[in-house]
């Protein structure tokens, strides 16, 4: 359990350094919101949701999918929280700001199902 848990960490610190460090050097317009809190809060949540759910696996195995698919609502409603003031009040987003905000998303949320699923046919 715990030599997963370092190895999904693992994955999860390089591709936040890969991805942020590409898509900072890549972007040319100056965002309104600060690129690098997405990525630590997506590598942060993606984190503790691995976790939780290999906790769950380990006690409730037949829970787990449910544990994860739980978790994926308070991601979201806590990213909808956290980043409210600096995402959601601008109404007039352009197109490389959403762009910003969707790749952090879709990369660690691919990353995070294929870890998950692993662990799941696993049990």
């Amino acid at each position: 359990m715990i030599k997963r848990i370092s190895i999904v960490s693992f994955i999860l610190l390089v591709l936040f350094l890969i991805a942020y460090n590409l898509q900072n050097y890549l972007t040319t317009k100056t965002l309104s919101f600060s690129l690098l809190s997405i990525y630590l809060f997506h590598t942060v949540a993606a984190m503790l949701v691995y976790v939780i759910v290999e906790i769950v696996a380990e006690k409730l195995p037949n829970q787990a999918g449910y544990a994860y698919l739980t978790l994926m609502f308070f991601k979201i409603g806590a990213f909808v929280l956290i980043f409210q003031s600096s995402v959601f009040v601008n109404d007039n987003l352009s197109q490389m700001e959403r762009i910003g905000l969707v790749i952090p998303l879709v990369l660690f949320l691919i990353v995070e199902a294929i870890v998950v699923s692993k662990l799941l046919n696993s049990k």
